[in-house]
């Protein structure tokens, strides 16, 4: 008798509007009387979900998670994040806080749908389940997000990772890096590896294939805030210093207006105090050298009478030269000898000379912009201009304190800086001392950068001559890494189309 009561009920949904607004209600009420009627009373409810009338439609949403009881919730869970597809923002919240609801029941079935759509699904349910892992795990308490779910997501991550855009790819991190279980050493090592294996550091680098190099970047870009003094970057380090250095010049980029040699340069710069023991470390320093040699311009010929031959004076590019200075002293650490036992003495005479020079033009640049910024607090810093200058007061007192370390006999590497672009640490007493010990005045160490208080003003640095904010740009094309979605980290093979609740 209640069966075809139930029943009744279920046919309600091809009546009118006000048969299937009590539909939508009784429905779920009554659903756990009727398990053998289940599969039909959720293909009703579907059907509600889908009305022409959005009243229903968001009444039948409302009340789908009273469906997510024991084998129906995975598939309760696939059905809301298809509806995720919803352009109806209250539509789209109801469904939001329906997942959220059965996450809490059961977090790994719920899982399981999104990830299938993920792994399926259309273009759009892909992208909006993404995001809605990206934005909710964050949110949910500890006892819903244990180890066990934890590793699940890991799993079912790294499936979705062997064919992602490049966007898709950050999300991943993100969602991954937030995960507790790997907040340890080991569970970093684990997302650099991903990282690694995602750059595809094995395959030879073409630098005029700009998804090559946005594959690069994007993936490195992913990687530096994973290293650490347990977490090293050398695989990184080393893929730069023998592929990416030689063809700097070459580089091309998707993204416009990007400094892309000044953004490869600052990445190694980053990376660079974070590398471990190198197979190759002298001729990967050799590269190294060598392109700093090509930023630190020989000072231009003289006539007799001591006059410019008529020679333009050489342009500086300090902040290149900041990035690969940095660069060679954190790695000429691991080979302090490398400038007086690997060089002939030509080569480090020269190489003393361009130093020489290159010092007395930063010292009337840091003359000049002293003098600009004298005086000046609060509110005259945050004029763009001024912004500019106290970037490049930085830049200019880290490439001389670094400048003077290298004057040393031997040569020094014993400074600390904090890279230009870098909010500043406090440093502790004794790295103060090195980084600001700058009282000499014998030529050619006269390169004294004086109390370093201008250049300490913590602000965002504004793109422009000296400074690209790293990681300000951000990659909306899809189909920029993998496979053959378009091309480059896209296209991810014939998936099913459609509804397949």
């Amino acid at each position: 008798q209640h069966k075809d009561a139930y029943q009744a009920i279920l046919d309600g949904v091809k009546g009118g509007a006000k048969e299937k607004r009590l539909a939508a209600q009784f429905i779920p009420k009554f659903f756990k009387h009727f398990p053998e009627l289940a599969d039909s009373a959720i293909n009703a409810q579907l059907d509600l979900c889908e009305d022409e009338d959005v009243s229903i439609r968001r009444q039948a949403i409302k009340e789908l998670p009273q469906f997510a009881t024991g084998d129906n919730l995975p598939r309760v869970a696939d059905i809301l994040t298809q509806l995720l597809q919803s352009d109806d923002s209250a539509e789209f919240n109801l469904v939001n806080n329906a997942l959220l609801s059965i996450f809490k029941m059961d977090a790994k079935g719920t899982l399981g749908g999104l990830f299938s759509q993920i792994l399926q699904g259309e273009d759009i349910v892909r992208e909006r389940a993404i995001k809605f892992l990206s934005t909710k795990l964050k949110t949910l308490p500890e006892e819903v997000m244990t180890k066990e779910v934890e590793e699940f997501i890991l799993t079912e991550s790294k499936k979705v990772l062997e064919d992602v855009t490049g966007e898709e790819f950050v999300l991943f991190m993100k969602i991954l890096s937030g995960l507790k279980s790997l907040q340890t050493v080991s569970g970093r090592q684990q997302l650099v590896e991903l990282v690694a294996e995602q750059a595809d550091l094995e395959q030879t680098f073409n630098p005029s294939d700009p998804d090559c190099v946005d594959r690069l970047l994007q993936c490195t870009r992913q990687a530096v805030p994973l290293f650490s003094k347990n977490v090293h970057s050398t695989r990184f380090v080393t893929y730069f210093c023998e592929h990416v250095l030689p063809n700097l010049s070459s580089l091309t980029t998707p993204v416009e207006g990007l400094d892309i040699q000044l953004e490869v340069l600052k990445l190694l710069a980053e990376m660079s105090s974070f590398c471990g023991d190198m197979e190759k470390l002298e001729s990967n320093l050799k590269k190294l050298f060598d392109k700093l040699l090509e930023y630190m311009p020989l000072p231009p010929e003289e006539a007799e009478n001591g006059e410019n031959a008529g020679n333009e004076e050489p342009k500086l590019q300090f902040s290149y030269v900041e990035c690969l200075l940095y660069s060679f002293h954190q790695l000429g650490r691991k080979l302090p000898d490398f400038l007086t036992a690997k060089l002939n003495a030509e080569k480090l005479k020269d190489f003393k000379i361009r130093l020489q020079y290159f010092a007395r033009g930063l010292q009337v640049y840091i003359r000049q912009l002293r003098l600009a910024l004298q005086g000046k607090t609060g509110e005259a810093l945050k004029t763009e201009e001024n912004k500019i200058k106290v970037v490049a007061l930085k830049i200019t007192n880290n490439i001389n304190v670094l400048i003077k370390d290298l004057f040393h006999i031997p040569p020094s590497y014993k400074s600390t800086v904090t890279l230009s672009w870098k909010p500043v640490q406090k440093a502790d007493a004794s790295q103060k001392r090195a980084s600001e010990d700058t009282t000499s005045s014998s030529p050619p160490k006269k390169a004294s950068a004086g109390p370093k208080r201008d250049a300490r003003q913590i602000y965002n640095p504004p793109s422009g001559k000296y400074s690209s904010n790293l990681g300000s740009f951000s990659y909306e094309q899809r189909g920029g890494f993998r496979g053959g979605r378009g091309r480059g980290w896209g296209g991810r093979g014939n998936r099913s189309r459609g509804r397949i609740y």
